[in-house]
C-alpha cells in the first residue's frame, strides 16, 4: 500500500513486510525507526516502540500514516507482531543481517540458494545438511545451529520481557547467561536473574515476580531485596554497612513488615550468604566478595611486611645522593625521606598533591632500582596514568589489569598468590583509585619478598568501586607513610597547582570571573567564565570546546579537551553537554543512532574478554549498518563491539569527574552551577581541577565554587578494611 503524500494523519491500517534497515534504535525506550519492504509496493519508513525488532524479520504492523515536514510520509506503529520470514528474500535478509553468528551476507546467500524456503527448517531440524553448502564444515555447522537456538531463545525472552521495559541488550545478556533455559529461569526464579545478570535490577525482577504471583513477603523476595540493598550500598562506595541501617533501607525498599526483614537478615548471616564483622560494638554486614577482598588485603599486607626483603644491598642514604647527582638538583628533606622509606620498608605509601614532587621521587627511585638491576614493575589503574608513569621514569608501565593478565577462560587473573608477579619492586600510581576487589587481586599477586610502593593523592575522590583502600591503609599505620605538602617552584608558577592547594586549604574565592570568553588570557592556565543559567552554561561550554580553545590553542576538541561535570541529569548535566557537543561536532541531522562514527565514548564496565575497562576512552571508527556493530579505537587498540555490548558505552564529550580519575587532559572544562549543589564537594572540585595539564576553565556560578570548597566532609564510606588491617597487625 503506497503511503499518502499530503494527509498528516490517515486511518488505522495493517501493513506487512520485511525490515530492511534499522535507522534508529533507542535501547532504553525501544523507540525504533526502520525501513520496511512491504509485500507489495515501495520501501517505506516505519517508527514506534518496537521491542526486539531485527533486520530481516517479517512483521505485521498496525498504525497510521503521518507526514513529516522533512522526511515525508511514514507509518506511526501502534502495535506489531514479528514472525520469521517465509519468502526467499526475507530469509536471505534475516540470515545476512549478522543476527545469527557464523552467517554473514556471503553464507546467507549460499545457504538460501541451496535450501530456499526450507532454510529455517533445515537449520532447526537437519543442521548437519548445512555441510552441503560450500565452505561450511562440521565446526561452522555446529556453531550456526547453536547460534540459531540462542536466537530462538532470545526472541522468546524479548517477547516475554517487552512489557517490563527491559532493553534488547539486557535480553541478550540474559540469554547468554541461561541459554535455552532463559525463559524458564525468568518465570520460576526471577530474583536469581537480578543477582546473576549485570544490569538487571531488583525492580525489574520484582515486577516479573509480582505478575507471576510470588508472595510479597516470601523468603525469595525478601532475601533478594536485602542483597539488592547491599549491592546498592556497594554502588555508593560502601564495602560494609551497619546491620541496623541495612534493616531500615531494605524494609523501605520491600515495603513489608520490619520483623520479616530482620528475621531474613539473621538467616542470611546464619547461612553464610553474607559476611559480618563486629567492630566498636557495631555489626557490619557485607556481601561475600567484599568480605573476602578485605580479608585478602589485610593478610597480604601482613605477609609482605613479615617477609624479609629480596632487594640486593642498597645503602639508602648514598643511593639518594647518587640519584640527586643524576637528577641535577637537591631533593627536599621529604622527598629524600620518601625514597629512603620505599627502599627500607616492604610496604610504603607516598601521598601528596600536584606540584609536590611525587614524579621526582618515582624517577629517582626507578633510577636507583634499575642501576641495581632490580626487577621493577610499574602499574596504574588507567592506561593514561600508566603512560604518564612510563614517560616520567622511562621504565615500562601498564595498567593493573594488564599486569595481572586476566584469563577469560579461567575467569580470573593469571597473576595471583600461586603464580605471583615476576618482580622485586612494585610501584602503583594513582592508588586513590584502587577499590577493594582490585586492590585484593593486586596484593595477592605481589611476591612476599618484593617491596610495594603505593603512590596517590588521598585528597582526591575515592575509587569508583566500593572501598576506601588508600585512606584505610594510611589510617591503619601498618605501613610507612610519607606525606608531601610543599609546592615546589616549578609547581608554584602554575595557577592550576595554586588553586588546587587553595581548595585544600578552604579558599572559597575562585579565579577572577570573566563574562567574555574571547578576552581570556591564555598565558594563564586557569580561568573562571561566569554564567548563571544552565542553558547559557551549556552554550558557553560548547563554544569553548568547539570554537574558542581549538582556535586559540590549536587543541583537538575530541582528543585534547574534556568536559567534566558533577551531575548526569538536568539541563546542566552530563547528558545535556554530550547531546550539545555531539550535535555541534558530529552534526545534529547526520546521526542515525545514539553513537556513530567519529563519536568520543567511554567504557563504563570492565570487559575482561576485550581487555577494555571501566573509564577507558575511545573514538568510534566504523559502524556496521546491518549488524549495528561498532569498531572503536581505544588509545591505539581497535576493538569491535557487538550491539549487545554497547550498553557499556556512553558518549564521552562530557563525563563525570569520578570517571576522569587517573586521567589527565591538555584542557579541562568544568561546569559549576548551583543546581549541582547536591554533588558539590571539596574533593570533587579538587579532582576536576587537577585533571587539567595545560588549561582549566571553570564555567558557571562563583557561589557554586564556594559551596563546593566549603563542603569538606570526607567520603563517608563505610568499610571493614580498617579494623581488619588493625586486627592482622
Amino acid at each position: 500500500m503506497p503511503p499518502p503524500r499530503e494527509n498528516s494523519r490517515g486511518p488505522e491500517i495493517t501493513l506487512s513486510g520485511v525490515i530492511e534497515r534499522i535507522l534508529w534504535l533507542d535501547e532504553e525506550t525501544h523507540f525504533t525507526i526502520a525501513e520496511l519492504s512491504p509485500e507489495a509496493g515501495d520501501k517505506v519508513t516505519v517508527l514506534g516502540n518496537m521491542t526486539g525488532i531485527q533486520c530481516g524479520e517479517t512483521v505485521d504492523l498496525t498504525g497510521h500514516w503521518e507526514s513529516h515536514h522533512l522526511h515525508g510520509a511514514q507509518l506511526r506503529v501502534k502495535s506489531f507482531v514479528s514472525r520469521l520470514p517465509s519468502s526467499v528474500h526475507g530469509i536471505r535478509k534475516y540470515l545476512g543481517s549478522g543476527l545469527v553468528k557464523g552467517i554473514g551476507k556471503t553464507y546467507a546467500d549460499k545457504i538460501v540458494a541451496k535450501f530456499g524456503v526450507r532454510t529455517f527448517d533445515i537449520i532447526s531440524n537437519q543442521s548437519a545438511r548445512l555441510r552441503e553448502v560450500e565452505g561450511i564444515g562440521p565446526g561452522r555447522a555446529k556453531s550456526i545451529k547453536a547460534a540459531w537456538e540462542e536466537q530462538k531463545a532470545l526472541r522468546e525472552v524479548m517477547v516475554f520481557l517487552q512489557t517490563y521495559g527491559v532493553t534488547n541488550a539486557l535480553c541478550i545478556r540474559i540469554v547468554k547467561a541461561y541459554g535455552q533455559d532463559a525463559k524458564k529461569v525468568l518465570t520460576t526464579e526471577p530474583y536469581r536473574v537480578c543477582r546473576q545478570v549485570d544490569g538487571v535490577g531488583f525492580k525489574t525482577a520484582d515486577k516479573i515476580a509480582r505478575n507471576l504471583g510470588l508472595p510479597t513477603a516470601g523468603p525469595q523476595r525478601v532475601d533478594a531485596g536485602i542483597l539488592h540493598t547491599l549491592e546498592e550500598l556497594e554502588g555508593e562506595g560502601h564495602s560494609a554497612f551497619p546491620e541496623e541501617g541495612l534493616l531500615e533501607k531494605a524494609t523501605a525498599l520491600l515495603e513489608v513488615d520490619r520483623a520479616v526483614v530482620h528475621d531474613r537478615i539473621k538467616v542470611l548471616i546464619k547461612e553464610n550468604a553474607v559476611g559480618i564483622l563486629l567492630t566498636n560494638g557495631i555489626t557490619l554486614v557485607q556481601l561475600r566478595p567484599q568480605e573476602n577482598a578485605e580479608r585478602s588485603i589485610a593478610t597480604s599486607i601482613k605477609r609482605i611486611n613479615n617477609t624479609p626483603s629480596g632487594l640486593p644491598s642498597i645503602i639508602a642514604d648514598k643511593a639518594v645522593v647518587w640519584a640527586q647527582e643524576r637528577a641535577g638538583f637537591t631533593f627536599s628533606d621529604a622527598q629524600s625521606a620518601a625514597v629512603v622509606s620505599a627502599l627500607q620498608n616492604k610496604v610504603a605509601i607516598l601521598t601528596g598533591g600536584p606540584g609536590t614532587g611525587k614524579t621526582t621521587i618515582l624517577k629517582a627511585l626507578c633510577d636507583i632500582l634499575v642501576a641495581k638491576k632490580v626487577r621493577v614493575l610499574l602499574g596504574a589503574p588507567t592506561g593514561r596514568a600508566a603512560k604518564r608513569m612510563q614517560e616520567a621514569t622511562r621504565v615500562p608501565a601498564a595498567t593493573i589489569h594488564r599486569l595481572l593478565k586476566f584469563d577469560p577462560a579461567a575467569g580470573g587473573f593469571t597473576a595471583n598468590a600461586e603464580s605471583p608477579l615476576s618482580a622485586d619492586f612494585v610501584v602503583i600510581d594513582e592508588s586513590s583509585m584502587l577499590d577493594t576487589k582490585l586492590a585484593a587481586a593486586l596484593l595477592r599477586a605481589v611476591p612476599a619478598t618484593a617491596h610495594l610502593l603505593l603512590v596517590g593523592d588521598v585528597n582526591q575522590l575515592p575509587s569508583v568501586g566500593a572501598g576506601n583502600v588508600l585512606s584505610d591503609l594510611i589510617q591503619s599505620q601498618v605501613c610507612s607513610v610519607t606525606r608531601l605538602d610543599t609546592v615546589f617552584r616549578q609547581g608554584a608558577r602554575s595557577g592550576i597547582v595554586t588553586v588546587a592547594h587553595g581548595i585544600l586549604h578552604g579558599e572559597t574565592q575562585p579565579p577572577a570571573p570573566e563574562v567574555n570568553p574571547t578576552k581570556l588570557d591564555f598565558t594563564q592556565d586557569i580561568h573562571f567564565v561566569r554564567v548563571d543559567e544552565p542553558e547559557a552554561c551549556v552554550q558557553m561550554v560548547t563554544r569553548l570546546c568547539c570554537e574558542i580553545l581549538p582556535r586559540a590553542l590549536r587543541l583537538d576538541p575530541l582528543r585534547d579537551i574534556q568536559v567534566l561535570a558533577p551531575m548526569h541529569k538536568g539541563t546542566g548535566g552530563i547528558q545535556a553537554f554530550n547531546q550539545a557537543l555531539q550535535d555541534k561536532l558530529r552534526g545534529a541531522n547526520s546521526r542515525s543512532s545514539r553513537i556513530t562514527p567519529g563519536d568520543k565514548v567511554i567504557q563504563t564496565r570492565n570487559n575482561y574478554d576485550k581487555l577494555i575497562f571501566n573509564g577507558d576512552f575511545g573514538v568510534v571508527l566504523e559502524a556496521n549498518p546491518e549488524s549495528g556493530d561498532l569498531l572503536i579505537d581505544f588509545d591505539g587498540t581497535r576493538v569491535e563491539f557487538e550491539r549487545s555490548e554497547q550498553t557499556d558505552l556512553q558518549l564521552a564529550y562530557a563525563v563525570s569527574i569520578h570517571k576522569s580519575q587517573g586521567s589527565e587532559f591538555p584542557a579541562v572544562i568544568v561546569p559549576l552551577l548551583r543546581q549541582h549543589s547536591i554533588m558539590l564537594a571539596r574533593n570533587l572540585i579538587y579532582t576536576a581541577i587537577t585533571r587539567g595539564r595545560k588549561q582549566v576553565i571553570l564555567v558557571g556560578d562563583p557561589s557554586a565554587y564556594a559551596m563546593a570548597v566549603r563542603n569538606a566532609s570526607d567520603s563517608g564510606r563505610i568499610t571493614g578494611l580498617l579494623p581488619r588491617l588493625r586486627e592482622e597487625a
